[in-house]
């Protein structure tokens, strides 16, 4: 009786070591799985065919497919629908995987004038440019010693 009561334990903590290996194995596959977020909203191509250029206007698109994220700086200027795809690997950096840009531009009447869609690929990197004024050569920090002595006259030393 005693050997079978521990022939059942032994297969016992068998199915256990399985079972919790299993659930490891289960999570370490889903830690190692990509996170995708999606951000802003850019209109389909069948939304965008319900536009007529020349004839819609900026209430009858912002009614169609909605009013935009961003706008154009000037009064006047068209209006742009970004969407961003984003892939989040573990420790890596995230990774733009997709990138939509809808630009609707407005004659001087406020009605379509053209309707383009930009991806990742049509993008182009912009470098930073940094302006930052020079101030001339410096002078020697002997020179600065000796300017800062010049300075003194006597009635600063008794004071």
């Amino acid at each position: 009786m005693r050997e079978r009561f521990t022939q059942q334990s032994s297969e016992g903590a068998h199915w256990l070591r399985t079972g919790l290996l299993s659930v490891l194995v289960v999570f370490a596959i889903a830690a190692c799985s990509p996170i995708l977020q999606f951000h802003g909203y850019a209109p389909s191509d069948e939304e965008l065919s319900e536009i007529q250029v020349g004839q819609d206007t900026r209430e009858t698109v912002a009614q169609k497919i909605g009013q935009p994220g961003i706008g154009g700086v000037m009064e006047g200027s068209g209006w742009f629908y970004v969407q961003s795809d984003w892939r989040h690997r573990n420790w890596s950096a995230p990774e733009e995987i997709d990138r939509q840009v809808v630009a609707i531009s407005f004659d001087s009447r406020d009605r379509v004038a053209n309707i383009e869609r930009f991806g990742l690929a049509d993008g182009v990197v912009v470098p930073i440019s940094r302006r930052i004024t020079d101030s001339g050569p410096r002078p020697s920090i002997l020179r600065q010693v000796i300017r800062t002595l010049g300075q003194f006259t006597s009635s600063s030393l008794s004071n």
